[in-house]
């Protein structure tokens, strides 16, 4: 949806210098790349596929219908469009997650009235084995929060237990919010309130081994250690690459790499390694067997801190001078 930070993320892009560090935008990596389909111009949630790799699955915002499309990376080309029936028509679809069971979840979750709706609904169905246009039959689960409606776009399946969470759009009063152990399709999944969340989130993920949990507002980034269905916020942050309406983030399958996706036609993911205590412990293990070790964590740790001083200080200097420059066109026309 389209809002404030959105414009003035827009206009800071346009004044924006022609030197930006490769990471702030990165246009080197293998990982990175842009989605080609017409049809996708307001993709609004990503995932990556456990069953064909460099494949991941978004889908469009608002009402597009109820179709999640599934994206090549190393060509940006849609290799398959699933169509969803048995779950009527979706109002605000926002997120989408792949749990342990091997199944798609879709998150019909928003609500831009400020959380008016009694009640939102989650979609889920296999991940299809093969690559393809095709319609399936998806499981309808209608949500309700035990503090009453509220606006959301992120939701996220524990990898581990299967565990669905959503977490919700709000500045003031964010929470963080967990499902039943097992969502039921008769009657509603009350989802209550587990943690406090002081940003306006637009997305989230868990890493692959669950150790570690994202979640992504349009100009900040949080990473959480996850120990036993809590959140512990991290000290360092995942360096967050400008973009226009940043509302989509995930986890590459090796856990080493975040992907960030934006809203618009032609839009770009934009992928960026992790360091030091943002790996996921299963993904630092890895790399510490493969000789990947410390060092290269605590190297990879110092170029994300420096690339974010370089971005707060950018952006600054982009919110000065919009700032002055709007001041002068007024004085000049009083």
């Amino acid at each position: 949806m389209r809002s404030l930070p959105s414009v003035l993320g827009a206009a800071a892009l346009v004044a924006l210098p022609a030197a930006v560090p490769a990471a702030a935008d990165d246009h080197t990596s293998p990982s990175s790349f842009t989605i080609e389909d017409s049809r996708i111009t307001e993709s609004s949630g990503l995932a990556a596929s456990r069953a064909h790799p460099g494949v991941y699955w978004t889908h469009n915002d608002s009402d597009d219908g109820p179709y999640v499309y599934a994206v090549d990376s190393k060509t940006g080309r849609t290799v398959a469009t699933v169509t969803m029936r048995g779950v009527g028509s979706p109002r605000d679809v926002e997120a989408i997650s792949i749990g342990p069971d091997g199944n798609v979840y879709v998150g019909d979750i928003g609500d831009n009235l400020g959380g008016t709706w009694p009640h939102v609904w989650i979609y889920r169905f296999p991940e299809p084995k093969k690559l393809g246009n095709t319609t399936v039959t998806a499981t309808q689960f209608t949500v309700k929060y035990e503090d009453g409606p509220r606006n959301a776009e992120a939701m996220m399946i524990d990898p581990r237990t299967g565990r669905a969470y959503i977490a919700s759009k709000s500045q003031e009063d964010g929470g963080l919010y967990v499902g039943p152990k097992t969502l039921s399709a008769s009657g509603a999944n009350i989802f209550r309130r587990v943690a406090d969340i002081d940003m306006e989130v637009t997305d989230g993920a868990f890493a692959p081994d669950a150790s570690r949990l994202v979640l992504r507002g349009y100009f900040n980034v949080a990473e959480y250690r996850w120990r036993g269905g809590k959140p512990e916020r991290l000290k360092e942050e995942p360096d967050l690459p400008l973009q226009r309406q940043g509302e989509s983030v995930t986890f590459t399958t090796d856990g080493g790499t975040l992907m960030y996706g934006t809203e618009g036609p032609g839009s770009k993911v934009t992928a960026v390694k992790l360091g030091g205590e943002l790996l996921p412990d299963a993904t630092a293990k890895e790399q510490g067997k493969n000789g990947g070790g410390a060092a290269g964590a605590d190297e990879a740790s110092k170029d994300e801190k420096d690339r974010n001083l370089f971005k707060g200080a950018l952006t600054f200097a982009v919110a000065a001078a919009l700032f002055f420059g709007l001041r002068s066109v007024l004085r000049r026309r009083r």
